[in-house]
């Protein structure tokens, strides 16, 4: 695949990743709170892309630093979801959670080692931080604690089989494949920057 291919299919990708208006409601599925917040996860790009880069980041340092960072991100997003779902504040900070996935996507395509703790560390911001805004959504758009549940349901699952990829491919040219996807995950979080910060927006 050639750069300009790349170039064409990463601002394809991350122009569908951006949403044109900023609401704080959930989709609605049609089968209750539960499902509502399960599927919170998988329309929402910048949790979504955020929960990838963590797991693909911490799985590649090791099953050890994979398993911690899977266990503080966990809990973390789901003591930011509470305290959201208490506070129900109604900002959306779109720049900030796109920064946590660029700035995770570049790390991961460095691929520098780094200690456990540090990976830990920024597990536990970023479950802080998107815990946070996916309790204040849940609770301004009436799904309230079940739906929380279902979004932390699906976090725990995506995060698990995400890490765990990761610890198998941390070797070899699938290495090289893991570090092509963060450099891919960085460059879709500078596109949704770019548009967040057009002028007139």
């Amino acid at each position: 695949m050639t750069n300009r291919t790349r170039t064409l299919t990463a601002a394809v990708l991350g122009a569908g990743a951006i949403p044109g208006i900023a609401d704080a409601h959930l989709v609605n599925t049609g089968f209750g709170p539960f499902y509502d917040g399960i599927s919170h996860l998988f329309v929402t790009a910048p949790d979504i892309l955020v929960v990838v880069a963590l797991g693909l980041l911490a799985g590649l340092r090791g099953p050890t630093t994979g398993r911690t960072t899977l266990a503080v991100v966990i809990v973390a997003w789901t003591v930011g979801g509470l305290t959201g779902l208490a506070l129900a504040p109604p900002v959306v900070w779109a720049a900030a959670t796109t920064v946590t996935f660029l700035a995770l996507g570049a790390a991961l395509a460095v691929d520098r080692e780094v200690p456990t703790g540090v990976v830990a560390a920024l597990g536990l911001g970023v479950g802080l931080l998107h815990g946070f805004l996916n309790g204040a959504e849940a609770a301004t758009s009436g799904i309230g604690l079940v739906g929380l549940a279902g979004s932390l349901s699906a976090l725990a699952v995506m995060a698990t089989l995400i890490t765990a990829l990761a610890v198998t491919w941390a070797q070899g040219w699938t290495r090289i494949v893991v570090r092509v996807a963060g450099s891919w995950i960085t460059a879709i979080g500078i596109l949704m920057l770019g548009w967040l910060f057009r002028p007139g927006a």
